[in-house]
């Protein structure tokens, strides 16, 4: 089998599974959270704190990539599907004018932020070297249908246009003005992912550090509301219109 061909066929099987990369790393997290803020025993609280905010950072605006790139997308591209390649339409402004994958591009951000988060820099690396194999099996999949479904459309602008690190010069305005609506509709799963994550990590950091849970407010409040919000979203999407967009 041609190398090309096995990159594709095993991505088709991790495209189907994408969404689940970072389960096989959350033994790893939890192992990383048990032995403790290391940055902040080493190194002080303040190091410490600045190391959880540029984590943070890095969570926050993986998602934000995410959601800027499906606030100004058609119907019927950049979904979750898993069964099979959808594309009924090629993307190439916006995000899309810069970098061929945003959506990858903000997942692996995501991650390695959430990789880093516990105070083990060994942890982001090994992250970051796994979805370089990840992404480019997946990748190799995708841009397979891509080609078969655009033809010269897609190899024009791929060619002009990197795979996963953004070429800033390229930048066009998005074809289409974004809806924060679409964003909720098709992003909320993610955003709560990502906080209840964020919210156990903490919890365990503050449990090895034998603080009282109770006490960490701040982030029980902000779990509650990632519940109270996601309940209501799920129920406004079953019973009524109200994150319906023409077009998208």
């Amino acid at each position: 089998m041609l190398i090309n061909d096995h990159l594709a066929q095993s991505g088709a099987t991790l495209f189907r599974w994408r969404s689940f990369v970072l389960g096989g790393f959350l033994p790893l997290v939890a192992y990383a959270t048990w032995r403790g803020e290391m940055i902040e025993v080493n190194l002080g609280e303040f190091l410490g704190g600045a190391y959880e905010a540029f984590s943070l950072a890095l969570i926050i605006g993986g998602l934000l990539i995410r959601a800027y790139t499906v606030g100004h997308v058609p119907a019927g591209t950049s979904g979750r599907n898993t069964r099979g390649q959808v594309a009924s339409s090629l993307n190439t402004t916006g995000l899309y004018s810069v970098v061929r994958n945003p959506l990858y591009l903000g997942n692996a951000i995501t991650y390695v932020g959430v990789a880093l988060f516990p105070q083990t820099v060994e942890l982001g690396v090994a992250m970051a070297l796994v979805l370089v194999i990840y992404f480019e099996r997946i990748i190799a999949t995708e841009e397979r249908f891509l080609v078969s479904a655009f033809g010269q459309n897609y190899t024009d602008w791929a060619a002009n246009t990197p795979a996963f690190f953004p070429r800033l010069k390229n930048w066009q305005r998005p074809a289409l003005p974004f809806k924060w609506r679409t964003v909720v509709r098709r992003e909320h799963p993610t955003w709560l992912g990502a906080i209840t994550l964020l919210y156990l990590l903490e919890l365990g950091s503050e449990y090895v550090d034998g603080e009282p849970l109770i006490e960490a407010y701040g982030w029980h409040a902000i779990f509650a509301f990632a519940i109270i919000a996601q309940i209501s979203i799920v129920w406004l999407k079953k019973n009524t219109r109200f994150f319906a967009v023409e077009g998208r």
